[in-house]
């Protein structure tokens, strides 16, 4: 009600607007779009009235457009952190107000975008502080010759990789990781449908997913969905393996400790590591879980 009473007080003392007039909506100093305020004009009386449902459509495309997501602080390589990025998104009250004002004009009006920050979940400081103890790894083996299935568990440990899991909080291996497609960059490999070799796209990561369920598993946090393959897999022991699918079974897990932990996933050289790291005040349960055996090599027609 006071925002219809604002606006029929701001037309009843103005003119009509000129049809012809421009609003020019900018960004970062250069024109996003450029529209005729006759476009979220309603006539009432003579006069012109703000078309409010115009306005939204022009306030979620221009949220669209421009927002950038933060990004979370990590760790490179070399164990250096990587500092957090601040993002940013539309502020969509001010943007309102702005426009409502310029929509009441009789003049062309160029509006500068506003926008408000958005702070990443995880900054250098967290990172930091939970980069420092060792509370659980897992090492399983490959055959680095198949470079299609190598390429695919390289991925899939670059997406679960410098993932951050707070207390109380559920990781998800498909929710992490996505849909595993062919515009994502991963390549057909031999996969295990209902007990036989098949061919699929992004073959190869379950062996990514098993070797974070038994790092998760060492390191006493706790196993909420795990799934074995219908056939034995030879890069892990007997029943330690960790079947997803997008469509299917995934693999999840909750931090039970009263610390955020830090999943640390790579490959090289036929070997697939992930280490689980935490702060120096955690107080860890250990579990005892089979270690591979690290002369097993996969051979490419095993899997």
């Amino acid at each position: 009600m006071l925002r219809f009473l604002l606006i029929l007080g701001l037309v009843l003392t103005s003119s009509t607007v000129d049809k012809n007039d421009k609003i020019s909506i900018i960004w970062d100093g250069e024109p996003v779009v450029e529209v005729n305020r006759s476009d979220f004009s309603i006539p009432w009386f003579g006069y012109p009235l703000l078309n409010h449902t115009m306005l939204e459509t022009l306030n979620n495309q221009l949220e669209r457009q421009i927002k950038k997501s933060p990004t979370n602080a990590g760790l490179d390589d070399y164990g250096r952190i990587i500092p957090e990025e601040v993002g940013y998104m539309l502020d969509q009250e001010k943007f309102k107000e702005q426009f409502t004002a310029s929509f009441f004009g009789n003049k062309p009006i160029r509006i500068d975008i506003p926008t408000q920050p958005v702070h990443p979940k995880v900054d250098s400081e967290i990172i930091s502080n939970i980069r420092t103890k060792l509370i659980g790894h897992y090492i399983t083996y490959f055959n680095s010759g198949n470079q299609e299935r190598s390429h695919n568990i390289a991925l899939a440990a670059e997406a679960i990789n410098n993932n951050v899991v707070f207390p109380g909080e559920t990781f998800s291996f498909n929710k992490v990781v996505g849909k595993r497609t062919a515009s994502k960059g991963y390549q057909p490999a031999p996969i295990i449908v209902r007990g036989e070799l098949s061919e699929g796209i992004g073959g190869g990561i379950c062996q990514v997913s098993s070797t974070l369920f038994n790092a998760a598993d060492r390191s006493g946090l706790k196993i909420l969905e795990r799934y074995s393959h219908s056939k034995q897999v030879p890069y892990v022991p007997p029943g330690r393996d960790a079947t997803v699918s997008w469509y299917g079974p995934d693999f999840t897990f909750t931090n039970r400790y009263n610390q955020p932990i830090l999943i640390r996933a790579k490959t090289y050289y036929g070997k697939m590591v992930v280490m689980i790291y935490s702060s120096d005040e955690i107080n860890i349960e250990k579990r005892n879980v089979p270690s591979t055996d690290s002369s097993t090599l996969i051979p490419e027609e095993a899997i």
